[in-house]
C-alpha cells in the first residue's frame, strides 16, 4: 500500500492518529492489572494461574504481529487496521461480561491477536509516511508516546475500576472512535499490480531479507530489551518492597519516573544521539546505561538514589528503542517494510513474555540481587555486539 503524500496538517492529524492507536496497544495489559486482585476476589480465580490473564496476550500478540505485518504488506495495512481496532474493542470489552476462567483466558489471548493487527499496521504506516532523519525522529515521538500511554493507562484502569473492576475493560471500547477517525484519516492506493506482487513472490523476499544477520542481530537486540525491561517491571517492585517497605505507591512511582526518562529522551534525544555516535554506538550506549542502573539496584535505599536509577534506565532505553527500529526500518525494502517492522514487534512481545519464565527460576534459586546482575551481564553482552557488529552493504 502507498499513502497518499498529505499536506502538513492532514499529515499531523494521521501521525496523531497512529500515535493513538500505538497507545491502544500499550493498553492491552496496562488495564487488567491494577483490577486483577478484584476479579481473583469476586470471581475466586486460583492466583496460581489468574496472572495468566496479564500475561497470555503477550504471547499471542508475538506470534500476531508478523503474521499480521505480512497480510498487510499484501492487502495493505488499512485493511489490516481497522477490523483490528474493532476486534480489540470487542475482545477487551468482553472480559468484563465473562465469569468462566477458560472464557476469560481466550478473551485475552484474542485481545492479543488483534493487538498485534494494531501494532503491525501503526508501524508499517508510520514507516510509510516517513524517511530518512524524519522518520528516526517520529519513532522517537512515538516511542515517548507509548512510554507515557503505558504510565497512563494504568493509573486510568486502576481510577475506573475502583469502584467496580468491570468498569474498566470498557476503556477498550475506544477501539471502536478510533477505527472510525482513522477510517477518513487515511486512504488506502492498493494496485491490484503491486497485490499481486506480493503474493507472488515477496513471500520469498522476506524469508531472504529476514535471514541477514544484520536483521536477525536487531530482533535480538529488540527481544533482550524487553526481556531487560519486563525484569525491572516484574522484580523492582519486589525487591523494593523487601528492601525497605515500598507499597504500591511508591513503587507505581519509581516505575512511572523510568518512563518519564525514556518518554523525554525518545523524543527531544534519541534520533540526535543515534546521529551523533552513530547508531551502533547508541544502541550500545543505551544497553550500557540500563546495565548500570540494574547493577545499581540490589545497593540502593534512598528514595532520590532509586529515582536517580529508574532515570538512568529509562534513558537507556529512550536512546536505544527510536534507533533500533529505525535501523529495521532502514535495512527494509518498502514493501516489505511492515513485515519487517511487525516481527520487530513480535519479538518485543516474546521478550516480555518470557522474562519471567527465564528469570523465575534464577530468582527462586539465587535471589533477586542475581536476577538484576544477570540481566546487566546480558544488556552488557547485547551492548557489546551492537559494537562489534559490522553495517550492511548495500
Amino acid at each position: 500500500m502507498q499513502i497518499t503524500q498529505p499536506a502538513n496538517r492532514t499529515q499531523l492529524h494521521q501521525f496523531l492518529t497512529l500515535l493513538a492507536a500505538g497507545c491502544l496497544t500499550t493498553m492491552t495489559g496496562g488495564v487488567v492489572s491494577p483490577v486483577l486482585p478484584e476479579m481473583v476476589q469476586h470471581l475466586q480465580l486460583d492466583p496460581k494461574w489468574a496472572g495468566m490473564l496479564v500475561s497470555t496476550h503477550a504471547l499471542t500478540s508475538a506470534l500476531a504481529t508478523p503474521l499480521m505485518g505480512i497480510v498487510a504488506d499484501r492487502i495493505g495495512k488499512l485493511k489490516v487496521m481497522l477490523p483490528c481496532l474493532v476486534l480489540y474493542a470487542i475482545f477487551g470489552t468482553s472480559t468484563a461480561f465473562l465469569t468462566d476462567f477458560s472464557a476469560l483466558l481466550l478473551s485475552r489471548g484474542l485481545l492479543g491477536i488483534a493487538s498485534g493487527g494494531v501494532a503491525a499496521a501503526t508501524i508499517g504506516l508510520l514507516a510509510s509516511l516517513y524517511e530518512g532523519e524524519t522518520r528516526a525522529r517520529i519513532l522517537g515521538y512515538a516511542t515517548s508516546a507509548m512510554s507515557m500511554a503505558a504510565i497512563a493507562f494504568p493509573l486510568l484502569g486502576g481510577w475506573v475500576g475502583s469502584s467496580n473492576w468491570q468498569y474498566a475493560f470498557y476503556l477498550y471500547g475506544l477501539g471502536f472512535p478510533l477505527a472510525l477517525i482513522m477510517a477518513t484519516q487515511f486512504k488506502d492506493k492498493s494496485s491490484a499490480s503491486s497485490s499481486e506482487s506480493v503474493i507472488g513472490g515477496d513471500t520469498r523476499m522476506l524469508f531472504q531479507v529476514i535471514r541477514k544477520p544484520s536483521i536477525l542481530r536487531l530482533y535480538l537486540f529488540i527481544a533482550i530489551a524487553a526481556t531487560i525491561v519486563y525484569s525491572v517491571v516484574i522484580y523492582t517492585p519486589l525487591y523494593l518492597k523487601d528492601a525497605i517497605g515500598a507499597g504500591p505507591e511508591l513503587n507505581g512511582f519509581v516505575l512511572a519516573i523510568r518512563l518519564v526518562g525514556a518518554s523525554i529522551v525518545s523524543a527531544f534525544g534519541a534520533s540526535r544521539i543515534g546521529k551523533w555516535l552513530g547508531v551502533r554506538r547508541a544502541i550500545a550506549l543505551g544497553f550500557a546505561l540500563m546495565a548500570i542502573s540494574l547493577v545499581t539496584i540490589p545497593f540502593l535505599s534512598q528514595l532520590p538514589l532509586i529515582v536517580a536509577a529508574a532515570v538512568l534506565f529509562g534513558i537507556g532505553f529512550g536512546i536505544m528503542t527510536p534507533n533500533l527500529y529505525d535501523t529495521l526500518a532502514s535495512y527494509s525494502p518498502p514493501e516489505l517494510r511492515a513485515s519487517v517492522l511487525a516481527i520487530g514487534t513480535g519479538f518485543n512481545s516474546l521478550g516480555q513474555f518470557s522474562s519471567p519464565i527465564f528469570l523465575g527460576p534464577i530468582w527462586n534459586y539465587a535471589g533477586l540481587p542475581m536476577v538484576f546482575y544477570t540481566t546487566a551481564g546480558i544488556a552488557i553482552a547485547a551492548g557489546a555486539l551492537s559494537l562489534v557488529s559490522k553495517k550492511p552493504k548495500a
